[in-house]
């Protein structure tokens, strides 16, 4: 029933119960109930990745009418909708809500589910810029609701590994870091009709309003409209493991240069290097999608005892000084699952702690990323001002 499930949660904060409901512990009506909104390719992913470790889905809310059936193949028994609000205002019982809609509706999405008191698991980046952070940063704090946000490699044991061998001194004082992420996927961009039904209108939100290009749709991360590009999109996710394992706080400024070289269309460049100023050591952030060396993303932290590289594939520690036959000192092999990052929202929507990616800790992640997007469109060095909003 409704009211035991309520009381296994009240029950389970106050650490009288195991922090997660598994499946098949509870009737199919009794289990954890969530609402997805925004159904494209990820918002898909992590509904079935949600649904595997035992919520149930009982309403989706998309745009796209192709994705939206798509989804509702996943989760046959949840009621469809094309507008969040309505969901919000009318699925009053759901538990939390999974957002992954794009970036330009980030900041409007949580809102109205805080407002609706519910917990959010929502998709980075946090923001489409520095204010937005800002008032959904305020807007969290202000409310009760437990939010993670998904950059899943706060939750990955191997990469808590790596950083526990940092905050050892493992390499000693890092002077430079280098994250970077390559992929040879860079295509001009396809802007013949799309099939099925768009409510482009909905799509659009808070954006300017203009005629319907299915190449907006599409890919609408390339476009300045509604996010940051590559630059924030992979970027929060490596800045954010840069900033972890150093300790460090935001960069103080950045400077980047980038083009558009094959995504003919795009308004983002899909080749592009940024270079921060940080605290005590300096970092890059160089992404190519022409080129596949070294392919996918990796980070490189150099100290004056040892290198680790962190990567998809794992991580390895060298001593100094470095020789082109030395060994790895330590390596492990590093996923990055985004199940136990779900699994630690999920204990938290129990115990009501914070998650292990809050908002403050998106905030500063993606700080940089906007950095470097506002010194690309100004053309000169952009510093960030101490309340992470004001620029100059």
């Amino acid at each position: 029933m409704e009211s035991d499930r309520r009381d296994f949660l009240r029950a389970a904060a106050a650490g009288a119960a195991p922090m997660f409901i598994p499946r098949g512990a509870w009737g199919a009506n009794d289990r954890l109930t969530y609402a997805l909104i925004g159904a494209g390719g990820r918002g898909r992913y992590l509904n079935q990745s949600f649904q595997k470790l035992g919520p149930r889905c009982a309403a989706v809310a998309e745009v796209y009418e192709p994705n939206l059936q798509l989804a509702l193949k996943d989760s046959p028994e949840a009621k469809p909708y094309a507008d969040y609000q309505e969901l919000l205002q009318k699925e009053t019982g759901i538990d939390f809500v999974v957002l992954a809609g794009p970036d330009h509706h980030h900041c409007p999405m949580l809102l109205a589910a805080l407002e609706a008191k519910k917990d959010a698991y929502a998709e980075k980046p946090l923001s489409k810029s520095l204010e937005e952070s800002a008032r959904m940063v305020a807007a969290v704090r202000k409310s009760k609701q437990v939010v993670q946000i998904g950059m899943q490699r706060r939750s990955a044991p191997a990469v808590m590994d790596a950083k526990k061998l940092v905050d050892d001194g493992v390499l000693g004082r890092i002077t430079l870091v280098k994250p970077q992420w390559h992929w040879n996927v860079a295509r001009p961009l396809n802007n013949t009709p799309l099939p099925g039904k768009l409510d482009w209108t909905r799509f659009l939100g808070n954006a300017r309003k203009r005629p319907l290009e299915p190449m907006r749709f599409r890919y609408w991360r390339y476009f300045w409209d509604y996010a940051g590009g590559n630059m924030t999109d992979q970027g929060t996710h490596l800045m954010d493991v840069v900033l972890w394992f150093t300790n460090a706080p935001p960069p103080k400024s950045a400077i980047c240069y980038g083009y558009v070289a094959k995504a003919t269309g795009s308004e983002h460049p899909e080749v592009f290097s940024a270079v921060f100023e940080m605290e005590n050591y300096m970092a890059t952030w160089t992404l190519d999608y022409c080129n596949s060396f070294q392919n996918g993303w990796s980070i490189t932290f150099m100290g004056d005892k040892g290198t680790m590289i962190l990567d998809e594939w794992g991580y390895r520690v060298w001593d100094e000084p470095w020789k082109p036959d030395n060994a790895p000192i330590h390596q492990r092999q590093a996923p990055v699952p985004i199940e136990t990052h779900i699994q630690n929202f999920l204990d938290c929507i129990a115990s009501r702690k914070d998650p292990n990616c809050t908002v403050e800790i998106a905030q500063r992640a993606v700080a940089g990323p906007h950095l470097a997007n506002l010194a690309f469109l100004q053309h000169k060095q952009v510093r960030l001002g101490a309340d992470m909003v004001r620029t100059s």
